[in-house]
């Protein structure tokens, strides 16, 4: 079974079809790249997966659970769309840090809030949010940042912050990780090190969906490449096979316009 597994997703601005017909699953410890030009919607195809945007037609599964049903009006209510969130953690291009948290407490933060809902939390508070401030310090040294935990976002290079965040989509324990070109608000000298973090992450066998046009980082890193154009899903199959041996035109005028740049 697919840890993750998405049917028929339609999404429409409008008179607008930024989304159709998309459809693709992902198993477990797997790495799926999302490549394509820009509008050719794979942050859409992120924020519905991420409920950030409802989807107008289709289906996500995850575990084979029904998280969104477009036919099913209960799968939609906000209630159970905040919870269903906590299965996809999601990276942004922009850092999104609270600037008047230190590192560590932007870690912490969510899983504080969280943690606030346990039936025990009173009884059990100090316990609590020890466990969750070492589980955030721990995080904080996969990223190689032990030494800045009680540094503020200003005091951090863009790369930093970047593993910050990444660290905090971490620390709720997603099912699946996501990164909408997580390395495209970075300086070339600090692509490398984002780029690193999210090689190990790969390495450890984290389930990921990354939209990136790193397409040597792709090629080498996923296992699982799908080229999007104008909302559709033009070709999919092993990272290799994509990037290097296209089957459709589209791909392979995609792929040589960006070598040529």
């Amino acid at each position: 079974m697919p840890i993750l597994d998405v049917q028929h997703i339609e999404k429409h601005f409008g008179s607008t079809r930024v989304l159709e017909d998309i459809s693709f699953s992902l198993e477990k410890g797997q790495a799926l790249a999302i490549i394509g030009s820009s509008g050719s919607g794979k942050t859409t195809l992120l924020r519905c997966l991420n409920f950030l945007e409802t989807p107008n037609q289709g289906r996500i599964l995850v575990n084979g659970e029904t998280l969104f049903d477009a036919e099913d009006p209960a799968t939609q209510r906000e209630s159970e769309v905040r919870k269903k969130r906590l299965h996809f953690g999601l990276v942004f291009q922009s850092f999104n840090l609270f600037p008047q948290y230190t590192a560590l407490e932007n870690v912490t933060l969510a899983p504080k809030l969280l943690a606030q809902e346990n039936p025990d939390f009173k009884t059990r508070k100090k316990e609590i949010f020890d466990g969750i401030q070492s589980e955030g310090r721990e995080l904080l040294a996969k990223m190689g940042l032990s030494d800045r935990a009680d540094h503020y976002p200003h005091q951090l290079s863009g790369g930093q912050q970047q593993r910050v965040a990444i660290a905090r989509a971490l620390a709720l324990k997603p099912d699946i990780l996501c990164f909408d070109e997580p390395t495209s608000a970075l300086d070339p000298e600090l692509t490398g090190e984002v780029l690193k973090v999210i090689r190990s992450l790969a390495e450890q066998k984290t389930t990921m969906i990354i939209v990136t046009h790193e397409m040597a980082f792709a090629r080498d890193v996923a296992d699982q490449v799908i080229f999007m154009d104008e909302g559709v899903i033009v070709e999919q199959g092993a990272a290799r096979q994509v990037i290097e041996n296209p089957r459709e035109e589209r791909t392979r005028q995609f792929l040589s316009r960006y070598a040529e740049n």
